[in-house]
């Protein structure tokens, strides 16, 4: 593949995978600043993205070997990126690039690849929890108590939500086990292991074990030495069910591509809307440091406002100039500036802190 991306200071941000779900949210708030290319696989499906926003609509079908070529100021790879090539192409093109859909395990492969090139431009790798919004949620909480020993995120995932297919595919490795840090040292889990019962704003939430970026990017970038994700639906019956299943070990004995559409209908009900919201706890020397997270207009949008924050960091126009190389979002310069930037997109950020706790578990013993 001969994919080739330049960099125009003056030319439009690339939105890869632009007319998504989460593309369409992060289009909608980009285009008041910047010209727009969005991409995918069919640009009709785009069209009315394209007449709403003034974009210009592209295709750029990541599984067809056709080469892509383009000069654009920055690029936000909104859909999976299996082989590395937005990448790739935008490394070697010199051009600012953020992404905000690696589930872990590409995620570091991203961070490999991005060392052994070792790219001037920036490389902004923002696949947290709702496009690193929860690392900026932990670098904030962390700036106030003076470091973050524990960092624990729990998420309320609302099931009457929109949500595309990339935004749960991270979801269909629930059968695999994976690495996290605890009291400093490394352990590998089980997913839907070790349940809590979390306050999440007005609602306790029975929350389990998940495998998400920010684990393993928070120990490297803020020295933390416990760092803990958990999911529960906002149903509790629903939360339960998928329980119940991880209990029978039917995500290990049904992995194959067999019964794909059935571990996707566990986890893939798209919705009309709903409010996203997680909760993230940072403790250190003695203090914990509370924050709630909730954004009315849903998941797709609050994972578009973290990618908006990502694109704005790799053009160095958030007031900071911007990094070279590989980074993470919780490096931002200006954790301090977080909870004005989220309250002007209509995201709320309600912080809160006092004596170390044990744990955010409601009940301070598991479920």
């Amino acid at each position: 593949m001969n994919d080739e991306l330049g960099l125009d200071a003056d030319g439009p941000v690339l939105l890869v995978g632009g007319y998504g779900t989460v593309g369409t949210e992060l289009a909608r708030l980009a285009a008041p600043s910047w010209p727009l290319t969005l991409t995918g696989r069919t640009v009709e499906r785009g069209e009315a993205l394209a007449a709403e926003t003034g974009a210009r609509l592209r295709t750029w079908d990541l599984a067809d070997p056709t080469p892509f070529r383009a000069r654009v100021r920055a690029v936000v790879g909104v859909v999976n990126d299996p082989d590395d090539r937005v990448l790739r192409a935008a490394m070697a093109g010199g051009v600012p690039f953020a992404d905000v859909t690696r589930w872990t395990a590409r995620m570091q492969r991203a961070a490999t690849l991005g060392a052994m090139r070792a790219p001037h431009s920036p490389v902004l790798l923002s696949s947290a929890w709702m496009g690193g919004v929860s690392s900026l949620v932990a670098a904030h909480l962390a700036a106030g108590v003076g470091g973050a020993d524990v960092v624990e995120v729990a998420v309320r995932w609302d099931v009457g939500d929109r949500a595309g297919v990339d935004s749960v595919e991270f979801m269909d490795r629930l059968g695999l086990d994976y690495e996290i840090v605890r009291d400093g040292r490394r352990h590998t889990v089980a997913p839907l292991s070790e349940v809590r019962r979390v306050r999440i704003g007005d609602d306790v939430t029975r929350v389990a074990r998940i495998d998400t970026p920010e684990q393993f990017t928070l120990p490297l970038t803020l020295g933390t030495t416990t760092a803990t994700t958990r999911i529960g639906f906002s149903s509790a019956a629903s939360t339960a069910a998928l329980l119940a299943v991880k209990r029978l070990g039917f995500f290990r004995w049904g992995r194959g591509d067999r019964f794909t559409p059935a571990r996707r209908a566990l986890l893939y009900a798209p919705g009309r809307g709903g409010t996203a919201r997680f909760r993230v706890d940072v403790t250190h020397d003695g203090r914990t440091s509370s924050a709630t997270v909730t954004d009315p207009a849903g998941q797709a949008h609050l994972t578009a406002v973290g990618a908006l924050l990502a694109l704005r960091r790799v053009l160095g126009t958030d007031g900071a100039p911007a990094p070279r190389g590989v980074a993470f979002p919780e490096q931002t310069p200006h954790p301090d500036r977080l909870p004005g930037d989220l309250d002007a997109l209509g995201v709320t950020l309600r912080v809160s802190t006092g004596p170390a706790r044990a744990s955010g578990d409601v009940e301070g013993r598991a479920a």
